[in-house]
């Protein structure tokens, strides 16, 4: 059954966001008009002109013409993993404790810069890993994939590039919620991913200044200016553009019914990660000490409704969250649920998810009201 119709009501977007029809619709004609972007023929030509007509609109989107370059990836992880292959030139590492697994799969023995209880970046503990000789490469991600919380990103950027330093900030879970400027953040790169925004799965970027000279990860051709080699994926970079474009960020009507929900849950008790932070829109991370992640999602999932237990990246696993952890709540690391919203959301699709998961706690409580007391 679709994720996007049907009686299953899909709550997952920050996992991966179904395919809007504008991707689709500019997957096919990429797909259909074929080429390779290398080829010097007609076709080839064309291939090439979708390429960089989709670079190009995507660094507009993330106010980055003109200061900023783009190499297409197959995703965030790798765009990621491409921003952390730059750190080899720099003396040190440091990455906040709030960032995505592919971050810490791609780094070792980086200084840890701790969150506050709230959510966001501890900046002053940033300053302090800082003071140390040597230039530093630091990751801090926009807004956190599990809570949403967003970073004060420009005063980080000030820090690093005081110690001529690289900031390196993923973007993935921002994308198309809240504006995104290149010029604006002060960072030196951004990891950009296509499936958290419709755009199709395996597609992705890395935006960086131009002053920069990037040291490619993957070799052995010229694609991509000699910065990724490999064909490019020409349809589904094509499809990501288009998605992109069709972002307007969070309607209103959805902002709202976030909102009452939150109000609601808050009023049965339920702690909100991040309540006391800015947030972006459409995620939504709750936990309530007496009842198990596991055991949320099975409920949920039995109601037909897809939310999840926070990252999508942790091979299928319902385990403790590192983030939750982090923010000085282990007690609730694992009685987390994150619920997220998307384009196909609707206003009242918030109420359903309230009105079940509510009365999924109701019973639990019912049903363990000894073992609790």
């Amino acid at each position: 059954m679709s994720v996007s119709g049907g009686d299953i009501l899909y709550l997952d977007h920050a996992a991966t966001s179904p395919l809007r029809p504008e991707a689709r619709e500019a997957f096919l004609r990429a797909a259909d008009m074929g080429g390779n972007a290398s080829s010097v023929h007609s076709l080839g030509r064309k291939a090439k002109m979708t390429l960089e007509e989709a670079r190009n609109d995507i660094l507009l989107h993330v106010g980055a013409i003109g200061i900023g370059g783009l190499v297409f990836t197959s995703g965030g992880t790798e765009a990621n993993a491409l921003a952390l292959h730059q750190a080899k030139g720099y003396d040190y590492t440091v990455v906040s404790a709030g960032e995505h697994d592919s971050i810490y799969g791609a780094v070792s023995g980086a200084g840890i810069v701790p969150l506050k209880a709230p959510g966001e970046v501890d900046l002053a503990a940033l300053q302090s890993l800082l003071g140390r000789d040597g230039r530093p490469f630091v990751s801090i991600m926009l807004a956190n994939n599990e809570t949403g919380v967003i970073n004060d990103i420009a005063s980080a950027a000030a820090l690093v590039h005081a110690r001529g330093g690289w900031l390196h900030v993923d973007v993935v879970q921002t994308l198309g919620k809240i504006a995104i400027d290149f010029a604006e953040l002060g960072a030196d790169s951004l990891s950009l991913s296509a499936h958290k925004i419709g755009g199709g799965q395996g597609v992705g970027a890395l935006v960086y200044n131009r002053d920069h000279t990037l040291k490619a990860l993957i070799t052995g051709s010229g694609q991509e200016r000699g910065m990724r080699a490999g064909t490019e994926n020409i349809a589904g970079i094509a499809a990501f553009a288009a998605a992109l474009k069709a972002c307007h960020g969070m309607p209103d009507d959805l902002c709202s019914a976030q909102n009452s929900v939150e109000a609601a849950l808050k009023a049965l008790g339920v702690t909100i990660l991040g309540a006391e932070a800015a947030r972006v829109p459409g995620i939504l991370y709750i936990a309530q000490a007496d009842w198990a992640s596991n055991l949320q999602l099975i409920h949920m999932d039995m109601a037909g409704i897809c939310v999840s237990s926070g990252s999508a990246c942790s091979s299928g696993k319902v385990k403790s969250s590192r983030v939750v952890t982090a923010m000085g709540r282990p007690d609730l690391a694992d009685k987390v649920l994150r619920i997220s919203s998307g384009w196909t959301t609707k206003a009242e699709n918030w109420q359903r998810f309230y009105d079940v998961w509510s009365k999924g706690y109701e019973v639990y409580l019912k049903r363990h009201a000894k073992e609790l007391v």
